[in-house]
């Protein structure tokens, strides 16, 4: 095997190192000026192709990985996740297609009322955030995901969600759905009716005060 570069031994070293994935923005504030740390990444990616442990890019970010396959092995190890309710699963997956989305727009897709606790666990979770805050009355606060969803899920960004094809293979849509038929796009959409939350609240606001300024609404 060819040896490695000094400079693919720094990138792998940080990368080992760090508690979270790291941008290539974050690699270079820790190398020279001068280095390559795309051509880094490339090199390290396929180095360990199809190894036990797996370089993986999420959102941006790069980490390393037990590889998908042997997954299994680590099942006795890892903390098993706390298992959603199905209001939550179906909850996470519109806010997932159709971000940014209020909870207005949550329950009308959905048909029916959501609980308080739905969205809560989600935020608790790490796997949804406020995002700011719709220009209508009332200024309904709007939901989206997070990288940490996208890491939970294996997911390099939000274009690699599922599209039909795969959610009829998967048998979650129904076949006789017409033609034409594709799932929201939450990559491709640029939202312009949406403010940011005000800095004083930042991305965890008190649930109170949003919850009731929604219901004042």
């Amino acid at each position: 095997m060819e040896e490695a570069s000094g400079l693919e031994r720094a990138v792998e070293a940080l990368l080992f190192a760090a508690e979270e994935p790291l941008s290539p923005a974050d690699l270079a504030e820790r190398l020279p000026l001068d280095a390559d740390v795309a051509g880094a990444l490339a090199s390290l990616s396929a180095r360990y192709q199809g190894r036990g442990v797996e370089l993986d890019c999420v959102a941006g970010r790069y980490r390393f990985r037990t590889a998908p396959d042997l997954a299994y092995l680590m099942s006795d190890i890892r903390e098993e996740p706390q298992r959603l309710s199905r209001a939550a699963l179906e909850t996470l997956a519109i806010i997932a297609y159709h971000q940014p989305v209020t909870r207005a727009e949550i329950e009308s897709v959905r048909g029916v009322g959501l609980s308080r606790g739905t969205l809560d666990h989600l935020l608790e979770v790490g796997w949804v955030r406020m995002r700011g805050r719709r220009r209508t009355p009332g200024r309904p606060v709007t939901y989206g995901t997070t990288d940490a969803f996208l890491e939970h899920f294996g997911l390099a960004s939000l274009a690699d969600l599922p599209g039909a094809a795969e959610m009829k293979a998967a048998g979650l849509l129904n076949l006789d759905l017409p033609p034409d038929f594709q799932p929201p796009n939450p990559a491709a959409a640029h939202p312009n009716d949406e403010d940011p939350l005000d800095p004083v609240e930042g991305d965890t606001p008190e649930f109170h005060r949003d919850f009731i300024g929604e219901a004042e609404g």
